[in-house]
């Protein structure tokens, strides 16, 4: 239910992008929300209305667990909102992690397949367990990581005034490192199966001075704001654009935003648009090789990235 705020245009894409996972996934609403849930159920099923107050605790539940579970990827969620409106983003997760949600699902399944209640419910608790027991398990790993990527990045010298780190795609034992400084972020990976072997890390610059000019521009500001400095800039084909540094694997990034483009020699303000991007499985074999040996970063953007028509004005900032 939280996510049907992806439904809900708020004007252009960069506020598409910080306002879901806002109001629609902050705890004071869904305590609010949560009874009127409970009572529409017993209103739909008057049979169980002695049940209210066990409804209530489980709708409750069902919603805070989502966005709890939210806050533990790279991205978070404002589950403190209004009076607390940075996300809270723990990045132990990859959104889509099927070590995760394989246990839950048999679960389910089992619970709804089962002639027996009990078994049923015993299978359940097993996959809730087991799944409880994985979050736990990436929360240690991602203590390893940071600790192994703060000394190594001191090591060389040269430490960055920003590191994060999170589980690649679909699994947490090879880690991605985004180290970011004024000038320039570096790019890492560490895997849990190799850990005598260091990071190896590729230093790509930011190009901020391409948004000389657009610094008051509020789709600029959000974008600094939700990435927590994890961005990076970039001009191409007259463009300006804005990438999270968070979401993706270098140079194929899923965010990036349109927020400018030049006229006249001149950098004018748009309403921001996000790039479409394709997707590809391309990416796997290069992810799976990566557990067991260090490979150097993919330079060919695997998950082409669409022009926008630069002849196109997009609006008014």
């Amino acid at each position: 239910m939280p996510d049907l705020d992806v439904l809900v245009p708020f004007g252009d894409a960069v506020q598409d992008f910080i306002f879901h996972r806002s109001a629609s996934h902050s705890l004071f609403v869904l305590a609010l929300l949560a009874p009127l849930v409970a009572y529409l159920i017993t209103r739909i099923h008057p049979q169980t209305r002695p049940h209210y107050r066990g409804w209530l605790l489980l709708v409750f539940l069902a919603l805070s667990t989502h966005v709890l579970l939210d806050s533990l990827t790279v991205f978070g969620t404002q589950i403190f909102w209004p009076w607390g409106s940075d996300p809270v983003t723990w990045g132990t997760i990859f959104i889509i992690d099927p070590l995760y949600t394989v246990p839950l699902l048999v679960g389910v399944l089992a619970a709804w397949l089962l002639r027996s209640r009990l078994k049923g419910r015993q299978w359940n608790q097993l996959g809730l367990t087991l799944s409880c027991i994985y979050l736990v398990w990436t929360v240690g790993a991602k203590v390893h990581v940071n600790d192994i990527a703060d000394h190594q990045l001191a090591s060389d010298g040269q430490p960055p005034a920003q590191v994060v780190t999170m589980p690649t795609p679909f699994n947490s034992l090879l880690w991605r490192v985004v180290a970011v400084d004024q000038e320039a972020y570096r790019i890492g990976y560490y895997s849990l199966l190799q850990q005598d072997k260091p990071i190896q890390f590729e230093r790509f610059p930011r190009n901020l001075g391409v948004l000389a000019g657009l610094e008051d521009h509020e789709p600029v500001r959000k974008v600094k704001w939700f990435t927590k400095g994890f961005y990076a800039a970039e001009k191409r084909n007259g463009d300006i654009l804005m990438i999270d540094l968070r979401a993706g694997l270098e140079p194929d990034y899923e965010y990036f935003f349109k927020v400018g483009e030049l006229q006249d020699r001149q950098v004018r303000p748009v309403l921001s648009q996000r790039l479409p991007v394709q997707r590809s499985l391309a990416r796997l074999p290069w992810l799976w090789d990566s557990l067991t040996e260090p490979r150097p970063i993919l330079r060919g953007a695997l998950f082409k990235t669409a022009e926008l028509d630069t002849h196109t004005l997009l609006g008014p900032p």
